[in-house]
């Protein structure tokens, strides 16, 4: 069944808590160019929208925008990267977030559904690209469970709809696994059953972990070395 656009708002209201009960991005800013979150700056991130949920936003606000570049490359590079029934888009910068129309890639970031060789919605991971950059990577255990249950929850709608979509997160879970697995690392794992655990790359095995000892990335693992790390 294809979704309408009104349909957006329901999985709007489903996932409308914060990623953590920190203000991640005031966390993260002051470490990007003029303080602005890095998952809020186009330079570093680009979100996009469902087709259907792209003419509800269109309706309702005018916080966003279709992305453009001056670089004819890097416009047909991007546009071959995202599915078909997807646009990108950008807002018009965080002093005018409008935190309900907040699109369903920029609730969920820096997650993504990890799907594995079985075919099975294990849990949440995350995009490894941002580990330097992103609070919240190196913050894992302070995400807030009723997000975790509510980004799975979405993500099975979202699946039902579009099933390719699964596809495309199977695809970014195997690639996840190849590059932990080149770098002899385990894959930290957000588990649908509540829990933490790092999984194998080649194995899929699932070990426990706390996630207060997992380790810290770029800048975050440097200000984990000063006596009070969140000043």
């Amino acid at each position: 069944m294809s979704p309408r656009p009104q349909d957006f708002v329901a999985l709007y209201a489903r996932l409308a808590m914060p990623v953590t009960d920190e203000d991640c991005g005031l966390r993260c800013g002051p470490y990007n160019e003029g303080g602005v979150p890095f998952c809020c700056d186009p330079r570093h991130a680009i979100p996009t929208a469902y087709q259907e949920e792209w003419a509800y936003l269109q309706a309702h606000t005018d916080l966003w925008r279709l992305w453009e570049d001056d670089d004819p490359e890097e416009i047909r590079r991007l546009w071959e990267e995202i599915p078909r029934y997807q646009v990108p888009i950008v807002c018009r910068g965080v002093v005018h977030c409008q935190r309900e129309f907040r699109s369903l890639v920029c609730r969920a970031f820096p997650f993504f559904p990890y799907i594995s060789r079985q075919n099975e919605l294990l849990g949440l991971t995350y995009y490894w690209q941002y580990e330097d950059r992103c609070w919240v990577i190196s913050h894992l255990g302070r995400v807030r469970p009723d997000f975790r249950q509510a980004m799975l929850d979405v993500y099975r709608t979202l699946f039902a709809w579009y099933p390719q979509e699964r596809e495309t997160f199977r695809h970014q879970s195997t690639m996840m696994r190849r590059v932990f697995g080149r770098r002899h690392r385990e894959i930290p794992l957000l588990h649908r059953d509540g829990f933490m655990y790092l999984l194998h790359p080649r194995t899929e095995a699932l070990r426990p972990v706390d996630p207060s000892s997992l380790p810290k990335h770029g800048v975050y693992a440097l200000a984990a070395m000063l006596p009070f790390e969140d000043e």
